[in-house]
């Protein structure tokens, strides 16, 4: 057999390895690997930093922030004739079909930037009528004219053939920088300015349902902003004590690991014996509230009848709801009873896993803090992908087109060039048509592969995602690895040991975990385009398509957690031997193989633990904070701020907790992957005798009632007294 770099002798495939005796931990004299993937990573970045400058020369936000009129002109753009009219007013609202086909500049009618939105009912017809007598109606009208137009004795007919003026005006209020009918509903009745109908201003009576038709979706938005303005005003009401809560979550979970240190089998056990009672009070609650709204009037409602409500308080006089939560929580209690049943021998092992890696986080306390730098580096790369997205999407010229209210007209979303287009034949055959702005393009090569670029800026930051998680997880696996492979903990553990398995990540193994991060990020790229796919074929009739789509993303879905599960591992094994990607995933995937029993049991008990830690921690801040929201809690019940809606603040801090609890739980969970990686080589490399001591602790001995000499007992454990040899011998 040949000996092989990383310590030990190559054997066969799916066999048991054997090791250099001498190896002595995590290797320090390495060597770079996947150096071609490492070329390739660099390239890739210099040419994302391309094309990002590409698209910088060529995109403007501004096409994305402000709107854009009829003739390309942006609203409301500094330093332009529109400065002062950053609202965008349609002639003719009634010919736009959808809120779908304004948002997107594509109405058949003239666009115009105005500095307000109409307030009032009026025609052109009555207009000219009346301003005879009182000039202040054209002063007020031709502000929705064109720029210039200055003519109100110019006979309507003309006026309308040359969209000088809109032929009427409607109240509306801006949204989305956009005009739209103010609608009002009194008494279940659909109103705009208390007016249920209107003149069109062409001679016709039209009623406020043509307004809504034309602008169906627009009522759902404009409650929706509303909402929204409600919910910004609860955080800019209760921020503070938003922030205090989280930072009350942070040190709590920074209390709970530094408690595991010491405690981790009693406080694991009172997590486990805590959620239970917890979720079993939250059962003796709903049933309570069930009990006592069955029977009341209205409580028997289902809520697929009341649809959805914004006061979220109208859900819980419903008995439906309480029992939902009720059968849910029934659930979950029943899954942790038949979990410490039978698996309570795995949970025991879990629970010194767990212990000795509450050890290794406090003898390295820094990696706790690693996260940030993980966090730091992915806004990092958020914020380059967002910002050369949206350079992309800005990027070409205004491109014109037809737009006809005739169904007819042949040239309807043709190209057009507005300074030509009334000169043209097509304004004689096809009545009425406009030459309107429909979107930015071009025809250079450049703008033909907008989409293509735009997919590559997606993949490239899916990679660069990766592999910034992937450098954390090797960076967290080679400090604990280092711990575990100290025979004396912690004078054996070698100095900054963070910062030295960070350096050697980055200095060796950029191609390795650039490698499976690459691998990682196509998978997720093809989950995308089938999760496009499907939207798009969500109207389509061909089952067969449906099905074979759902199987897909199904299979994919699969083979992400796969791929994350198997380079997670893979990184482990970088961080201690400093093999290649394809090597150390092979290894890591036999050696997990061998020991399958305790990989598929210890793993998944140990997530079920720290996830019952996580929920212990948000749910705990968050019965603190609805107790403060809700005002019942009469010391600071003064301090609490005004709220519209008490949920806004209440499930932000329920939220934050658990990413702050997960964030410092996923150092824990990398941690005891690490040792448990490092557990398996342990009892496959060694056998306990003074040549071959075992390196895990007494404790997991013990548990695995694994038989160590005396002199290998002394080797981990120099305290024991002279007493236990001499017990041993007889």
């Amino acid at each position: 057999m040949t000996a092989l770099k990383g310590g030990y002798y190559k054997a066969e495939l799916g066999e048991p390895h054997k090791f250099d005796p001498t190896f002595r931990g995590p290797v320090h004299t390495r060597g770079c690997t996947d150096v071609l993937c490492c070329v390739t990573f660099v390239i890739v970045i210099l040419g994302y930093i391309a094309l990002g400058t590409v698209a910088w020369m060529h995109g403007d936000p501004r096409k994305v922030v402000y709107p854009t009129d009829s003739y390309g002109e942006f609203c409301g753009q500094k330093g332009s004739p529109n400065a002062n009219k950053a609202i965008l007013f349609y002639f003719n609202i009634l010919q736009c079909a959808n809120p779908t086909v304004l948002i997107n500049l594509q109405c058949p009618t003239t666009q115009l930037c105005v500095s307000k939105c109409p307030d009032r009912f009026a025609t052109y017809i009555d207009m000219q009528y009346n301003y005879r007598r009182n000039r202040s109606y054209w002063e007020y009208y031709k502000q929705f004219c064109q720029p210039g137009f200055n003519n109100p004795d110019k006979p309507v007919a003309q006026v309308l053939r040359d969209e000088d003026c809109p032929s009427m005006i409607v109240p509306s209020r801006p949204f989305l920088q956009r005009c739209f009918p103010d609608f009002i509903t009194r008494n279940g009745t659909l109103t705009v300015a208390n007016k249920t109908s209107f003149k069109d201003g062409l001679g016709k009576a039209r009623s406020v349902i043509d307004l809504r038709d034309a602008t169906k979706g627009i009522t759902s938005l404009l409650d929706a902003k509303e909402v929204g303005i409600k919910i910004f005003e609860d955080y800019a009401s209760s921020w503070f004590w938003i922030l205090i809560g989280l930072v009350i979550s942070m040190l709590v979970s920074l209390l709970f690991i530094l408690l595991l240190r010491f405690t981790a089998g009693v406080l694991f056990w009172m997590v486990i014996f805590g959620v239970i009672t917890v979720v079993g009070y939250g059962i003796y609650h709903c049933y309570w509230e069930y009990s006592s709204l069955k029977g009341k009037p209205d409580s028997d409602i289902t809520i697929s009848n009341i649809g959805f409500q914004t006061d979220f308080r109208v859900y819980l006089q419903l008995s439906q709801t309480w029992l939902i939560f009720m059968t849910f929580l029934s659930m979950i209690e029943a899954a942790i009873i038949l979990v410490l049943i039978f698996l309570r021998n795995r949970v025991r092992i879990a629970i010194a896993l767990l212990k000795e890696g509450s050890k290794a986080i406090g003898c390295i306390m820094s990696t706790l803090f690693y996260p940030i730098i993980t966090f730091l580096l992915l806004a990092l790369c958020i914020a380059y992908w967002a910002v050369t997205a949206v350079f992309l999407a800005s990027s070409g010229e205004p491109v014109y087109k037809v737009m006809s209210t005739l169904p007819d007209c042949k040239y309807t979303n043709l190209t057009c060039d507005p300074e030509t287009f009334s000169q043209s034949n097509m304004t004689k055959l096809c009545p009425g048509s406009q030459c309107t702005f429909a979107f930015y393009g071009g025809e250079s090569v450049y703008h033909c592969y907008i989409f293509v670029l735009q997919l590559c800026n997606l993949l490239v930051f899916l990679w660069l995602v990766n592999f910034t998680i992937a450098l954390g997880q090797c960076t967290l696996a080679g400090a604990f690895a280092s711990y575990y492979w100290a025979l004396r903990k912690p004078a054996d553990i070698p100095p900054y040991p963070l910062a030295s398995s960070f350096g050697r990540a980055l200095r060796y193994h950029t191609g390795s975990l650039a490698f499976g991060a690459l691998i990682l990020s196509i998978v997720q790229f093809i989950r995308i385009v089938l999760e496009y796919l499907d939207h798009k074929l969500k109207g389509a009739h061909n089952a067969f398509a449906r099905f074979l789509l759902c199987c897909l993303k199904c299979c994919f879905w699969c083979l992400e957690r796969f791929i994350k599960f198997m380079n997670r591992n893979a990184y482990i094994m970088i961080a201690i031997y400093g093999k290649n990607f394809c090597a150390s995933a092979r290894d890591a995937f036999f050696l997990l193989m061998r020991n399958v029993m305790r990989v598929t049991v210890l793993d998944k008990v140990t997530d079920f633990l720290l996830f019952l830690g996580k929920l212990l921690i948000s749910g705990s801040v968050g019965v603190l904070a609805f107790f403060f929201f809700t005002r019942q809690i009469p010391v600071i019940q003064e301090e609490v701020p005004s709220l519209n809606y008490y949920w806004v603040p209440l499930l932000t801090v329920i939220f934050g907790s658990y990413m702050i609890a997960h964030g410092f739980f996923n150092v824990y969970a990398m941690c005891v992957d690490t040792l448990f990686l490092c557990f398996c080589e342990d009892l496959e490399r060694n056998d306990g005798s003074p040549s071959k001591p075992y390196y895990m602790p007494l404790g997991l001995h013990r548990i695995l009632k694994k038989k160590l000499t005396i002199q290998a007992k002394r080797m981990l454990c120099p305290e024991l007294p002279i007493s236990v040899g001499l017990k041993e011998q007889h």
